[in-house]
């Protein structure tokens, strides 16, 4: 016998879309039935999220200011709350839970309408754009870090820290204690990013190990996020330069080559900051340039705050600066292990439970 519906409202990114995953696993333990709202971006991911039926509402992100492209996305929204009110109207939910971005606008906007108590979460370290929007119309907010940027001030007693959550595989492999890498030993280095970050490392991260020394490079294990069309020249660049590298496309086992890995180079989105905390694993992390909020930027900043990172913002990194940081690290067994707990010691494992916990809070289950 289930305990009520929860709707949760995400689409555009896997940002937005991961932790509503993991919620949906979380709250489905729980016998809570889950139906996902979402664009029709979000479609791509519909037959493996964990929800009952997959709702599809207008929706749309404001790209164009100029008067007609502000009046179209307004249009979008207002059909996306029309649809989203009559989905509401007839499944009433116990709560709806938005995960930021323009999809979560319409069905929030539609619960408060209906009057069902309403939960918006945030990932990066500063609000984004949409839920700022509508920070001011829902029950409650669960933030991912203390001191989250951008929230009002009159928005604050709504707040919860809980965290943001990561899959259940990040988890496991957590408790996989670091294990510095022993002097002249083999250095596991994994690099993946989005697609602009996979392009960006293709051209620059085999360029700055190529530089190192022979016997750095012989010691170097690398894997490899790349892009389809990069990754035969990628492999012939490594190959040439004589480093043993795996590279793909996708890696679906990222978790345990990231536990696996004596340092990770990657973007700063909120969930790779999120999984490498959890991991408790060393990174250099370089911010995607002219991010909305400059959010990347202060995810980066917060890991390495805590000395979990070293954060290089792409303006700054040549190829020469990025191999002097990989042969210091690759010499400093100590500093990697120091970096290691940094990381640590910002991870939530237990973030999806305190999501969990608060939804039910909302509903009055608890």
């Amino acid at each position: 016998m289930t305990r009520g519906l929860v709707i949760l409202a995400a689409g555009g990114t896997g940002g937005h879309l991961f932790p509503a995953f993991a919620l949906a696993e979380a709250l489905g333990r729980r016998d809570l039935v889950v139906d996902l709202v979402t664009d029709e971006r979000g479609d791509r991911y519909g037959t493996g999220f964990p929800a009952r039926t997959i709702h599809q509402v207008p929706a749309a992100t404001l790209k164009d200011r100029s008067p007609v492209g502000a009046a179209r996305t307004v249009a979008a929204l207002a059909r996306g709350v029309k649809r989203a009110y009559a989905i509401l109207g007839e499944l009433r939910p116990k709560v709806v839970v938005g995960f930021g971005g323009y999809p979560t606008f319409p069905p929030i906007v539609a619960a408060r309408l209906r009057g069902i108590p309403t939960l918006i979460h945030e990932q990066n370290a500063v609000m984004g754009r949409a839920n700022r929007m509508l920070i001011g119309r829902v029950t409650a907010v669960a933030a991912s870090w203390e001191g989250t940027g951008h929230v009002p001030p009159a928005a604050l007693a709504k707040v919860r820290v809980t965290g943001n959550p990561v899959r259940q595989a990040v988890i496991d492999w957590s408790r996989k204690r670091f294990e510095p890498p022993a002097a002249d030993g083999p250095f596991r280095l994994v690099v993946f990013g989005g697609s602009q970050g996979a392009r960006y490392f293709s051209d620059t991260v085999p360029v700055a190990l190529a530089s190192l020394s022979p016997a750095r490079r012989s010691r170097l294990r690398v894997v490899q996020q790349c892009r389809e069309e990069d990754l035969e020249r990628v492999r012939g660049f490594y190959r040439e330069a004589g480093i043993a590298a795996e590279l793909a496309a996708f890696f679906r086992d990222l978790p345990e080559r990231m536990a696996n890995a004596h340092l990770v180079i990657a973007r700063s989105g909120a969930s790779s900051v999120s999984e490498l905390a959890v991991l408790g694993r060393p990174s250099l992390l370089v911010p995607l340039p002219h991010s909305i909020d400059n959010d990347q930027l202060m995810n980066a900043r917060r890991l390495a705050e805590a000395g979990g990172a070293i954060a290089i913002e792409q303006k700054d990194l040549s190829s020469e600066r990025l191999a002097a940081e990989i042969a210091r690290l690759m010499d400093d067994g100590t500093g990697l292990a120091a970096m290691a707990a940094g990381a640590r010691s910002l991870g939530r494992p237990d973030a999806v439970e305190a999501l969990a916990d608060l939804v039910e809070d909302l509903a009055g289950l608890r």
